[in-house]
């Protein structure tokens, strides 16, 4: 993972999540410019970068980002990286970070989140934080905290969600029990996977259960999928990029 999307929500409108931005570090450079996303209404640009077709280039992660992300320095560190299933011996680079930890603040409606790409074997392969734990029952944070490692969890199209049509949700197994949702930026990709790979090879595990950490961080789950012809994750005008020297795609 070398590029992230970056995606912004009016509050004010509650107008939904879109992409706005697009991070990339190669030849060790940041770089990160704006998405078509950034032109639809009420967006207004970031600190710093306020020109949309411009594209912006660093040494160092800029400021909103790096922010978004635990310092070294604070003692529960280690254990923020673990949360993510990272070695703390070996930390990634911090791109891949905000990949999986998605740069969440409370202070703001800022997310990042990766395109997925095809592994070694040209498979869909993933892995996320759950989503929704917040507003669950007591009883099922009680089913939450007995999840291991390697159990089986289920994706069920929530077509009924009143507030996101597209909205996937995730069951326990024996006893079931919905315990939260798929990040909404991958939404649209469990829908097309679901549809267009055979039965059963959409599969969905727990990869790690953090009991101390805040819900954000609680669960981290591992998806893996085929990859069924002409399936093209974050794609659509949205994600385009505004400067035209700027690739389409991030892989």
């Amino acid at each position: 993972m070398n590029a992230v999307f970056v995606a912004w929500r009016n509050e004010k409108a509650h107008s939904g999540w879109r992409p706005v931005g697009r991070l990339v570090h190669e030849e060790g450079l940041y770089r990160f410019c704006y998405v078509q996303g950034a032109t639809l209404p009420d967006f207004q640009p970031f600190s710093g970068m306020e020109k949309l077709d411009q594209i912006y280039e660093s040494e160092t992660l800029f400021p909103l980002f790096a922010n978004r992300l635990l310092p070294s320095s604070r003692p529960e560190y280690e254990e923020y990286l673990r949360w993510s299933g990272f070695d703390p011996d070996n930390p990634p680079d911090p791109i891949v970070v905000l990949g999986v930890t998605e740069g969440i603040r409370q202070t703001d409606a800022i997310e990042v989140f990766p395109c997925p790409a095809p592994d070694a074997e040209g498979c869909y392969l993933n892995k996320f934080f759950l989503h929704g734990i917040r507003w669950v029952e007591p009883t099922v944070l009680n089913r939450i905290k007995l999840l291991e490692p390697g159990d089986v969890l289920h994706l069920m199209l929530d077509v009924q969600n009143p507030s996101d049509p597209n909205a996937v949700a995730v069951r326990t197994e024996h006893p079931s029990a919905m315990i939260g949702y798929v990040p909404r930026y991958l939404a649209r990709d469990v829908w097309q996977l679901l549809y267009g790979c055979d039965g059963g090879t959409v599969e969905l595990c727990v990869e790690r259960v953090n009991p101390d950490a805040p819900t954000q961080n609680r669960v981290l789950c591992r998806m893996s999928a085929c990859w069924p012809a002409g399936f093209e994750p974050c794609s659509g005008d949205v994600f385009l990029p505004i400067p035209t020297n700027v690739p389409a795609r991030c892989n």
